[in-house]
């Protein structure tokens, strides 16, 4: 029975494309490109949707459970961060009183949540030690422990990510990533250090999708059963990871989201459930030194847990053939500016909005959810042709730049 808790959240928002898209006029300077690129209005008008109904009421509901010994390890990516300190000073005002708590820890993520990954492993590890400079510094927290993008998790990731120093990292539980291991220890790659903590893949959809979702046979979700379920998982501990928008936003305060989450607090106390730190569970459960290859094409948190649910129809397939000839371009021109606009464009996001493209059933329907409303009204098929455009757009704005 698992006597042991680890959660995990990340705040995430991304920097959304501007479409229909624009072209960049010729001779634009570096530092002017990005207007033509991203939708600042739009990131403003959702980012403050999202402080409103999840951030700051969460927040504050976090906080208060952590002072009844409730432990969380929160992420933030650096789109969420640029905006909060741009629109939001008093949503990140609450974040760090959350973060303060001895309670909570600080994980380090890929700052652009991007696939940059897939195309340059050495910039990925400067962006992630930057990520975490970054982080401590905003935080005043040592990072020991790191996830990646949409907590991707690849052979050559795990080794990238124990070259920058991590003790821990987070990964997605599958079985066919783990065979016959159950998600519920602590593992690491034979003969390396880096652990890795495995998300319970069931466990954590039941509250991040399931837990509104009226046709569930589970629905509703009672805080007493769910405790129940974790303190009865065979193994050493379960590990819940979830979006913090999870909170107020996908389930919206009416599901009873937030009073089911102080409930669920004092049940997992009624059955003695230690909840853990990531780093206290890599630390106190990691000494068993249980070991689980770490598969090759690398495994996701999203749709069947692999990259399927980000390349799995032509539009995006054709979408990441540009967001790699993008990045090329950028690099040609030498410009650590654009170079930074490329890797921007790498963002996962615009892939995962075009997962419903050809497609239909649940995984669809979650992605069309996070496509912007205002999109629709360019149809499907102009959705993707103008998302190709914003991209073909900075490859043709940078012919001055490469020469």
């Amino acid at each position: 029975m698992a006597e042991n808790l680890v959660v995990y959240t990340i705040v995430h928002q991304p920097r959304r494309l501007k479409l229909p898209a624009q072209v960049v006029p010729a001779r634009t300077a570096p530092e002017g490109i990005s207007d033509y690129l991203f939708d600042e209005a739009l990131d403003r008008h959702y980012f403050e949707q999202v402080a409103a109904n999840s951030y700051v009421p969460a927040a504050a509901l976090f906080t208060d459970l952590t002072r009844r010994g409730w432990k969380m390890s929160i992420a933030f990516s650096d789109s969420f961060l640029m905006q909060a300190e741009r629109w939001g000073p008093q949503v990140l005002d609450g974040f760090k009183r959350l973060c303060a708590s001895p309670n909570v820890e600080v994980v380090n993520v890929e700052p652009y949540h991007s696939w940059l990954l897939y195309v340059d492993i050495l910039a990925f590890k400067e962006a992630m030690l930057a990520a975490r400079r970054r982080l401590e510094d905003l935080f005043q927290k040592p990072i020991a422990v790191t996830d990646t993008t949409e907590m991707f998790m690849s052979n050559d990731v795990y080794f990238a990510l124990q070259q920058c120093g991590f003790d821990g990292a987070f990964m997605e539980g599958r079985g066919w990533q783990l065979g016959w291991r159950e998600s519920t220890h602590v593992y690491q790659h034979p003969m390396q250090r880096l652990k890795l903590l495995v998300r319970h893949h069931d466990l954590s959809d039941d509250v991040g999708y399931r837990f509104s979702n009226r046709a569930w046979n589970n629905w509703p979700l009672m805080a007493d059963t769910y405790a129940r379920w974790l303190r009865e998982t065979w193994g050493d501990l379960v590990t819940l990871a979830w979006d913090f928008e999870t909170f107020g936003e996908h389930h919206r305060r009416d599901t009873g989201i937030f009073d089911f989450m102080r409930t669920l607090a004092r049940e997992l106390k009624k059955r003695k459930v230690r909840m853990m730190l990531p780093s206290e569970a890599v630390r106190d459960l990691g000494a068993r030194h249980l070991e689980v290859p770490v598969n090759e094409y690398g495994t996701t948190w999203a749709g069947e847990g692999g990259m399927e649910f980000f390349l799995g129809n032509e539009a995006q397939q054709g979408l990441f053939r540009l967001m790699h000839h993008a990045y090329s371009k950028a690099k040609l021109t030498g410009d650590p500016r654009l170079v930074e606009i490329a890797k921007w464009l790498f963002q996962s996001d615009n892939l995962h909005l075009i997962q419903w493209f050809g497609r239909w059933g649940s995984e669809a329907e979650v992605s069309a959810y996070f496509t912007p409303d205002e999109w629709w009204e360019l149809g499907a098929l102009g959705i993707v042709r103008e998302q190709q455009r914003v991209y073909i757009n900075f490859i043709r704005a940078l012919d001055d730049y490469a020469r």
